[in-house]
């Protein structure tokens, strides 16, 4: 089984990517599971006609509150086929301001697996999407347990989203020396200055000693698609951009490749890396 991370700085378009691919690998025939691994409990929508299911984090509290322990939970009450046949899971939260979020996550994928979902489901690929920075070593647990084996970042071609995703390259390389887990590219999800991501993108993932794998353009359709909460691959299957998140499924499956990165150490540096590259 292929165990995928998508990590970079909120916002910047993770569960939008996740979802694309998820539904351009169910077409390829593969057995999909996209595990949300965020409080927000969105990461899924996309998938589920653009409604929020429930989360694994308030379904196992609720076991709690009425007594029962936690394997009284079974698959069905934490994991959701999506119409197009993608299982659905989100891991949730902590109520807001009480716990650790990073702690939460690491209960959820603990109970998936305590509770057999991949096997139970024959699942080809799960791909997980964690929120934000690696700011906590808390968001780092889908990593440190090793339940993600090959991580993407996604980043634009914006400073800060390239600073964001060079600080987790940081702590993928620390823990990357724990086990088989790996960085096996950069994806770009654009902010519309494709001309400058695809100078600067690629010289940033050799820095890291990685490869970039896909720009995905900024487009009215990619957002008209979320507002109606689908995929572009199922809503709108003969636009150039499902097209694009096909090809980038394709890629990820071919793509046997997973190295301990090797980030810009100083800021300075990475400063110049990117002045080198904009537009004269």
């Amino acid at each position: 089984m292929r165990q995928i991370a998508m990590y970079g700085k909120g916002g910047i378009g993770k569960s939008t990517i996740a979802s694309n691919l998820s539904m351009a690998l169910k077409e390829m025939g593969l057995r999909v599971m996209q595990i949300g691994c965020d409080p927000k409990r969105d990461s899924s929508r996309a998938l589920a006609g653009g409604r929020l299911i429930p989360t694994v984090l308030e379904t196992f509290r609720e076991e709690l509150r009425i007594g029962k322990d936690k394997y009284a939970i079974s698959l069905k009450d934490i994991v959701f086929e999506a119409p197009s046949g993608i299982y659905c899971v989100e891991s949730g939260g902590p109520e807001p301001g009480i716990g650790c979020a990073g702690r939460g996550v690491l209960t959820a994928l603990q109970i998936l697996s305590d509770l057999k979902a991949f096997e139970t489901y024959g699942i080809d690929v799960a791909i997980y999407d964690v929120l934000g920075d690696v700011v906590c070593g808390g968001f780092a647990m889908p990593i440190r347990h090793g339940y993600a084996q090959e991580i993407y970042l996604i980043c634009s071609g914006g400073f800060m989203s390239i600073y964001a995703a060079n600080n987790i390259a940081k702590a993928i390389q620390r823990l990357a020396r724990r086990g088989d887990t790996g960085l096996s590219g950069i994806i770009c999800n654009s902010n519309g200055d494709e001309r400058l991501e695809r100078k600067v993108l690629p010289v940033f993932a050799q820095s890291l000693g990685t490869k970039f794998i896909e720009l995905i353009p900024r487009s009215p359709v990619i957002q008209a698609c979320e507002v109606e909460g689908k995929t572009v691959v199922e809503y709108s299957p003969n636009a150039e951009e499902a097209k694009i998140f096909r090809e980038l499924a394709q890629k990820v499956m071919e793509n046997n490749s997973s190295a301990i990165p090797t980030p810009v150490e100083e800021l300075s540096d990475l400063e110049a890396m990117y002045r080198e590259h904009l537009p004269r």
